[in-house]
């Protein structure tokens, strides 16, 4: 049975690489959305944990099951249709087809900002598993949104809530007014 997408609320996943403040904006845009939101840290086996707390990047294989288990919850909350945003760095663009392969008209929300700013952030930042020394092999996977693919990217200059109003604006015309 096909959803009739115009008349549901929105799937959202806010990607980028780590610092960008994807947890702070996802939380503040399901808050403002009235719409579920999952934390794509959650879905991190002990391993790829493990693996990441002790400085080294993780490779494909890694994230596969980790990226199909994101698609699952992002699908289930489409099928039901709650919609919902979650969070998930989505550096490449294989890991948002994989994403999209379970459901397809997922919105990303590409937070980007300078190395300098996020390496900064990184660097304030207290208990996060992600190291400020895998910033360098983050940036060099990233793969910008292509205009093919449905969503937006802003700049993470603004302050959260900002991000946030301005990302819920970006999905109320497609969608209706969600707040």
């Amino acid at each position: 049975m096909a959803l009739n997408v115009e008349n549901q609320p929105p799937a959202v996943v806010v990607m980028g690489v780590s610092g960008v403040g994807k947890t702070t904006v996802a939380r503040l845009l399901a808050q403002r959305l009235h719409l579920p939101y999952a934390e794509a840290d959650d879905f991190h086996p002990a391993a790829n944990i493990a693996k990441m707390s002790a400085g080294t990047p993780l490779d494909d294989q890694d994230r596969e099951p980790w990226l199909h288990a994101l698609g699952d919850w992002l699908g289930e909350r489409r099928r039901a249709g709650t919609g919902g945003v979650v969070t998930c760095s989505a550096l490449k663009h294989g890991y948002r087809d994989i994403l999209r392969a379970h459901c397809p008209d997922a919105f990303f929300l590409h937070l980007s900002g300078s190395h300098r700013l996020v390496e900064d952030r990184l660097a304030h930042r207290s208990g996060h598993f992600m190291p400020t020394t895998l910033l360098d092999s983050q940036y060099a996977a990233l793969e910008p949104l292509r205009p093919d693919e449905h969503g937006a990217v802003l700049d993470v200059g603004p302050a959260p809530d900002d991000l946030a109003e301005m990302a819920a604006q970006l999905l109320r015309p497609v969608n209706g007014d969600l707040a």
